[in-house]
């Protein structure tokens, strides 16, 4: 599987503020960015993968709120984010 409960910790640990803080923004952040670069891959080798293709759209708007939330009231905490993970907006 693509997605281990090492990576998740790993991902909690680097981006959140602990490894049992999952609810931190940050670290959801990372984790939906991966989810999703992984969903994209599979959709370029599986064109017709319309319940994929959905589950991405679905992924894309929860990082993007999540992205709102945090340039709504930390816009410190969302520069460091959007700058660690590379994303464009």
């Amino acid at each position: 599987m693509y997605l281990t409960s090492e990576i998740k910790t790993d991902f909690f640990t680097k981006h959140g503020k602990s490894a049992v803080d999952t609810g931190s923004p940050e670290g959801q952040i990372a984790l939906f960015t991966h989810r999703i670069q992984h969903l994209t891959g599979h959709l370029k080798t599986n064109k017709k993968d319309l319940v994929t293709m959905r589950s991405l759209v679905r992924l894309v708007s929860k990082r993007r709120r999540l992205l709102d939330y945090l340039k709504k009231n930390e816009i410190d905490r969302y520069r460091a984010i959007i700058k660690e993970l590379g994303l464009r907006k």
